[in-house]
């Protein structure tokens, strides 16, 4: 085979550790398609259940026993957790399974990897893996880079092999800082500019795969990556989006618009700290588009989640319009009565509308909603000046 794209996906098998957590995944089926969105093929799933994780090996010796023979019977070629490993942890799983041994964190790292496109959005991606990186050995940097050949190493696009040690690394992470700080000005300047123009700034946010990306281009006819697939798209878009407002005598008003980087659950924190300048378009927002997955049945954690985030960045205090996408995918059972009604967030009642971004039912009904809100946010108009003589 000539091409990496030609390479046949590496055999995985997903491990999940059900530590009594609410949001344990039995069915690691979210692992499983951030394993696929990465280039990995599950070919086994293992769930263990411990009061706390083995210090050593994580799942403990048994169970590290049962997976390296279901790796053998496989012919797997790499382990990937479901929660979070030590380096220690990480090691020693390696030395006993004589596999690569990778967790969700760095899974999720590699997607971001894989999907960054503005200089922006590598900068904090590199950001990112280089702090992954400081905590781990430096022959993790090649496994991470996954080059070509070898036992157990799935190739990919390949990049020039970096080897650094801690000092260098550091010199590294300290250098795209400063050149975060940058962006993070321009965006500042960016922001300052929208407030003199007086603009109504709107940020999409919500679950990875909620459908942000398409009702942002059914919205404002952009052209932005849009696809059936965790974190389709990484970089912030912002484009002007016009909402006719019926109660102001057939005029409107142009607010701006912008699609963020999806959430998900146990996001890195490296990734939080690493995407702040993008994440600060939600929390500058005056408001957000809280987008959700309807057919999801698991939506309620992942609305859950969403706020964690929000609050970790500063914006659980913009107000929400509560968007509850893909009806076209519900059961008819399922199916909401009126496209508009009340949803509680946290103990406050925000609007909920009903759309599918797929087919425009619905958008209608959005394009009102969020016209009343922006009028009903914007200040009334001076009062006009007495004529002369008047009591």
């Amino acid at each position: 085979m000539t091409a990496s794209t030609d390479r046949p996906a590496a055999a995985t098998i997903l491990v999940g550790v059900d530590l009594g957590l609410p949001h344990f995944d039995s069915e690691l089926e979210e692992l499983g398609q951030l394993a696929q969105t990465a280039g990995m093929e599950p070919v086994a799933r293992v769930t263990a259940k411990r009061k706390a994780p083995d210090a050593a090996l994580f799942v403990g010796k048994g169970k590290a026993d049962e997976i390296k023979q279901l790796a053998e019977a496989m012919g797997a070629s790499e382990i990937l957790f479901d929660q979070s490993l030590s380096p220690a942890q990480q090691r020693n799983l390696e030395r006993h399974m004589g596999l690569p041994v990778n967790d969700r964190t760095l899974l999720i790292l590699e997607i971001f990897a894989q999907r960054a496109r503005s200089h922006e959005g590598k900068l904090q991606v590199e950001l990112a893996r280089l702090q992954y990186l400081s905590t781990r050995l430096v022959r993790r940097w090649s496994h991470l880079e996954r080059q070509t050949g070898g036992a157990g190493v799935r190739g990919g696009p390949g990049e020039k092999q970096i080897e650094l040690d801690r000092r260098m690394i550091d010199d590294a992470i300290k250098r795209t800082r400063e050149r975060l700080v940058k962006v993070k000005k321009q965006r500042a300047t960016q922001r300052r500019q929208r407030e003199r123009r007086d603009t109504f700034a709107i940020s999409i946010v919500g679950y990875t795969n909620a459908g942000k990306s398409t009702l942002f281009n059914a919205l404002v006819k952009a052209r932005a990556y849009a696809a059936n697939q965790l974190f389709a798209t990484l970089d912030t878009t912002t484009r002007q989006l016009f909402l006719q407002d019926e109660n102001a005598g057939g005029g409107g008003r142009s607010v701006s618009l912008s699609d963020t980087v999806g959430f998900i659950r146990d996001l890195p924190h490296g990734l939080i700290d690493a995407f702040q300048a993008t994440l600060q378009e939600a929390a500058d927002a005056d408001l957000l588009l809280h987008v959700v997955d309807a057919a999801n049945p698991h939506h309620p954690e992942q609305i859950e989640e969403v706020q964690r985030v929000l609050h970790e960045i500063g914006a659980a205090d913009v107000p929400q319009l509560v968007v509850f996408n893909k009806i076209d995918a519900l059961p008819p059972e399922q199916q909401p009565r009126t496209a508009v009604d009340a949803f509680q967030v946290e103990g406050v009642q925000v609007p909920r509308v009903f759309v599918s971004s797929r087919t425009g039912e619905g958008l209608g009904a959005l394009r009102s909603e969020l016209a009343r809100i922006v009028h009903a946010a914007a200040p009334p108009p001076p009062a006009e000046a007495s004529a002369p003589g008047s009591s």
